[in-house]
Protein backbone atom coordinates (compact mmCIF):
# COMPACT_ATOMS: atom_id res chain seq x y z
CA UNK A 1 0.00 0.00 0.00
CA UNK A 2 1.53 3.23 -0.80
CA UNK A 3 1.88 6.11 1.43
CA UNK A 4 -0.73 8.06 -0.74
CA UNK A 5 -3.52 10.52 1.49
CA UNK A 6 -6.23 9.89 -1.16
CA UNK A 7 -9.37 9.45 0.31
CA UNK A 8 -12.22 7.19 -1.73
CA UNK A 9 -15.41 7.79 -1.51
CA UNK A 10 -18.42 5.05 -3.08
CA UNK A 11 -21.78 5.85 -2.53
CA UNK A 12 -24.85 5.35 -4.97
CA UNK A 13 -26.29 8.73 -4.14
CA UNK A 14 -24.73 11.21 -6.10
CA UNK A 15 -26.42 13.90 -3.55
CA UNK A 16 -24.02 12.53 -0.23
CA UNK A 17 -21.15 11.41 -2.80
CA UNK A 18 -20.96 14.85 -3.63
CA UNK A 19 -21.26 16.59 0.03
CA UNK A 20 -18.96 14.31 1.38
CA UNK A 21 -16.83 14.74 -1.63
CA UNK A 22 -16.76 18.95 -1.25
CA UNK A 23 -16.03 18.63 2.40
CA UNK A 24 -13.23 16.66 2.76
CA UNK A 25 -11.63 18.93 -0.38
CA UNK A 26 -12.99 22.08 2.00
CA UNK A 27 -10.64 20.67 4.07
CA UNK A 28 -8.12 19.49 2.08
CA UNK A 29 -8.36 16.58 1.76
CA UNK A 30 -7.48 14.35 -1.92
CA UNK A 31 -10.45 12.72 -3.26
CA UNK A 32 -11.97 10.99 -5.75
CA UNK A 33 -15.76 9.65 -5.73
CA UNK A 34 -17.31 6.31 -7.31
CA UNK A 35 -20.83 5.57 -7.93
CA UNK A 36 -20.56 1.97 -7.06
CA UNK A 37 -18.57 -0.29 -5.81
CA UNK A 38 -17.87 -1.92 -9.16
CA UNK A 39 -16.10 1.24 -10.72
CA UNK A 40 -14.48 2.14 -7.29
CA UNK A 41 -12.91 -2.16 -8.29
CA UNK A 42 -12.13 -0.89 -11.72
CA UNK A 43 -10.88 2.17 -11.41
CA UNK A 44 -7.34 1.07 -10.76
CA UNK A 45 -6.93 3.06 -7.90
CA UNK A 46 -7.02 0.77 -5.17
CA UNK A 47 -3.18 1.10 -4.15
CA UNK A 48 -3.59 4.94 -4.16
CA UNK A 49 -6.11 5.24 -1.79
CA UNK A 50 -5.33 5.76 2.28
CA UNK A 51 -9.04 5.71 3.32
CA UNK A 52 -12.60 4.45 1.84
CA UNK A 53 -15.44 5.65 2.98
CA UNK A 54 -18.51 4.08 1.83
CA UNK A 55 -22.41 3.05 1.82
CA UNK A 56 -23.71 -0.44 2.73
CA UNK A 57 -26.90 -0.08 1.15
CA UNK A 58 -25.84 0.59 -2.89
CA UNK A 59 -27.58 -1.17 -5.71
CA UNK A 60 -25.36 -4.13 -7.45
CA UNK A 61 -22.48 -5.32 -4.76
CA UNK A 62 -23.11 -3.75 -1.39
CA UNK A 63 -20.97 -2.08 1.05
CA UNK A 64 -19.93 -5.09 2.68
CA UNK A 65 -19.59 -7.55 -0.47
CA UNK A 66 -17.41 -4.37 -1.20
CA UNK A 67 -15.40 -4.45 2.21
CA UNK A 68 -15.23 -8.40 2.08
CA UNK A 69 -13.62 -8.53 -1.40
CA UNK A 70 -11.01 -6.07 -0.77
CA UNK A 71 -10.00 -8.17 2.49
CA UNK A 72 -10.02 -10.93 0.52
CA UNK A 73 -7.37 -9.45 -1.80
CA UNK A 74 -5.27 -7.82 0.57
CA UNK A 75 -6.70 -4.21 0.66
CA UNK A 76 -5.23 -2.61 4.55
CA UNK A 77 -6.47 0.78 4.23
CA UNK A 78 -8.95 1.91 6.80
CA UNK A 79 -12.97 1.44 5.81
CA UNK A 80 -15.09 4.02 7.34
CA UNK A 81 -19.15 2.76 6.51
CA UNK A 82 -21.71 4.92 6.72
CA UNK A 83 -25.41 3.38 7.13
CA UNK A 84 -28.68 4.68 7.12
CA UNK A 85 -29.47 1.23 8.40
CA UNK A 86 -28.04 1.15 11.59
CA UNK A 87 -28.86 -2.62 12.04
CA UNK A 88 -26.23 -3.08 9.24
CA UNK A 89 -23.43 -1.00 11.05
CA UNK A 90 -22.50 -4.11 13.22
CA UNK A 91 -21.79 -6.41 10.48
CA UNK A 92 -19.61 -3.83 8.95
CA UNK A 93 -17.63 -3.61 12.22
CA UNK A 94 -17.45 -7.40 12.90
CA UNK A 95 -15.48 -7.89 9.19
CA UNK A 96 -12.68 -4.85 10.47
CA UNK A 97 -14.14 -1.32 9.57
CA UNK A 98 -12.41 1.38 11.56
CA UNK A 99 -15.70 3.17 12.39
CA UNK A 100 -19.80 2.82 11.40
CA UNK A 101 -21.32 6.35 10.79
CA UNK A 102 -25.08 7.32 10.56
CA UNK A 103 -26.35 9.32 7.75
CA UNK A 104 -26.75 11.38 7.39
CA UNK A 105 -23.34 12.19 8.81
CA UNK A 106 -21.87 14.14 11.17
CA UNK A 107 -19.22 16.80 9.76
CA UNK A 108 -17.01 16.23 12.85
CA UNK A 109 -17.68 12.78 13.41
CA UNK A 110 -16.55 11.70 9.64
CA UNK A 111 -13.57 14.47 9.92
CA UNK A 112 -12.51 12.74 13.09
CA UNK A 113 -12.99 9.61 11.91
CA UNK A 114 -10.99 10.23 9.12
CA UNK A 115 -7.85 11.69 10.93
CA UNK A 116 -8.00 8.06 13.08
CA UNK A 117 -7.39 6.16 9.74
CA UNK A 118 -4.83 8.38 8.57
CA UNK A 119 -3.00 8.91 11.52
CA UNK A 120 -3.83 5.54 13.87
CA UNK A 121 -2.19 6.25 17.68
CA UNK A 122 -1.37 9.95 16.72
CA UNK A 123 -2.87 13.37 17.43
CA UNK A 124 -5.97 13.89 16.01
CA UNK A 125 -6.23 17.92 16.30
Amino acid sequence: MSQSSLIAIVDDDEAIRDATQGLLKAVGYATEAFPSAEDFLASGRLNDVACLITDIQMGGMSGLQLQSQLGSSGFTAPIIVMTAFPEDGGRALAAGALCVLGKPFIKDELLSSIRLALHPGGELN
